[in-house]
């Protein structure tokens, strides 16, 4: 049970204006990290391909003006999944929020080490639905970002080293 009640319909997009996602989540707050939304588990997800059952609880921090998105699911989902996409867009009332996703994602699981996932779908995609260049900059920058910040080791970057299972708190 999530314990806030205002509703996002999250949609993100493949690079063609196809739908990768959507579903709704549950508005949590705001703090200097960005817009935390919660995602109960059995979720249902639309997709182009049909969708899925979400397996895991989460939250996902929607951070401003960046080129990526972090989910933080519940024990036993991964730790940290961050998906490198456009920067995240709202509706003028906060319901509904939009993206393009890049492919490009940065996984922690659990009690593991930070690797990319999905670099060849992303090559097949840069192709295929011609991201500009500049467009490809920005997805390795924000990848080569996440894949510090993400890291394990050292002081931790923030929202990366725990300040996400405060969030994580508001769902039971």
């Amino acid at each position: 049970m999530i314990t806030e009640s205002t509703s996002v319909l999250v949609d993100i997009r493949k690079y063609d204006g196809s739908l990768s996602a959507q579903w709704t989540a549950t508005r949590l707050g705001e703090d200097e990290h960005g817009v935390w939304l919660g995602t109960a588990q059995g979720v249902h997800v639309s997709s182009e391909t049909g969708g899925w059952t979400s397996r895991f609880a989460y939250v996902m921090l929607v951070p401003r003006g960046e080129w990526w998105t972090a989910t933080f699911c519940v024990d036993p989902g991964p730790e940290m999944y961050c998906d490198v996409c456009t920067v995240p867009e709202w509706n003028a009332d906060g319901t509904v929020l939009h993206t393009v996703d890049l492919d490009l994602d940065v996984v922690r699981p659990r009690g593991g080490e930070v690797h990319i996932e999905d670099e060849d779908e992303f090559a097949e995609h840069r192709v295929r639905y011609g991201y500009p260049d500049s467009v490809t900059d920005k997805a390795r920058q924000a990848c080569a970002w996440l894949m510090e910040a993400g890291r394990r080791d050292g002081d931790g970057i923030e929202p990366f080293a725990s300040v996400y299972h405060h969030w994580l708190g508001h769902i039971r």
